[in-house]
């Protein structure tokens, strides 16, 4: 079932999500839906938080950005042909490598996309949809969109990156997305 996907304004995106087991209700159900809303917004990673879960689960299918590369760009990351995996009660062991930019937007943030810093490598303690745990370390990106979605289940927005005169020139298209003032083609929930 396609969810909607909550819209910048909203609590639960500022907030912490909160641990689960295996004995979460409907757990297997809720990622395959993540998945299905996921795709049809045309995202590469959705954390619980954007559809109104405040968990520490987000989903991740960097995959896309590869299948979507132009091939003198495919090697220019040392992820590919990248990775499509669950998250469950993921922390951030460690990060490594040289901050670098790139573009990023987010499916609760529709029509805002700006350069941010991060690290180029995580090391990743995770527990996968079997509740498996998981040490592993993630680069290029990959570790990109992991960061960008763990930042949602740490209730923390891309654009808390933005130096401040940035984020106050974006401030009405902000106030826009939260008023329900943006058009998109896929189903959101304007709180």
């Amino acid at each position: 079932m396609i969810l909607p996907i909550i819209a910048y304004g909203a609590q639960v995106l500022r907030t912490r999500g909160r641990e689960i087991d295996a004995d979460y209700p409907g757990l297997s159900r809720l990622i395959e839906d993540m998945w299905e809303t996921m795709y049809e917004s045309s995202g590469v990673g959705l954390a619980a938080p954007q559809i109104n879960k405040p968990i520490r689960l987000f989903i991740v299918d960097s995959s896309q950005i590869f299948n979507n590369l132009e091939e003198d760009e495919k090697d220019k990351y040392p992820d590919g042909p990248g990775i499509k995996q669950v998250f469950i009660n993921s922390k951030i062991r460690k990060l490594n490598g040289e901050p670098w930019s790139y573009t990023e937007g987010c499916l609760s943030i529709p029509k805002i996309r700006e350069e941010i810093v991060r690290n180029e490598e995580v090391t990743l303690e995770y527990e996968d949809e079997l509740f498996q745990r998981h040490i592993k370390t993630f680069n290029g990106i990959s570790a990109r969109v992991i960061l960008h979605e763990y930042d949602h289940i740490e209730g923390k927005l891309f654009i808390d990156y933005l130096k401040p005169l940035k984020r106050k020139l974006l401030r009405g298209k902000l106030d826009d997305i939260s008023k329900g003032k943006v058009s998109v083609d896929y189903k959101m929930k304007f709180e």
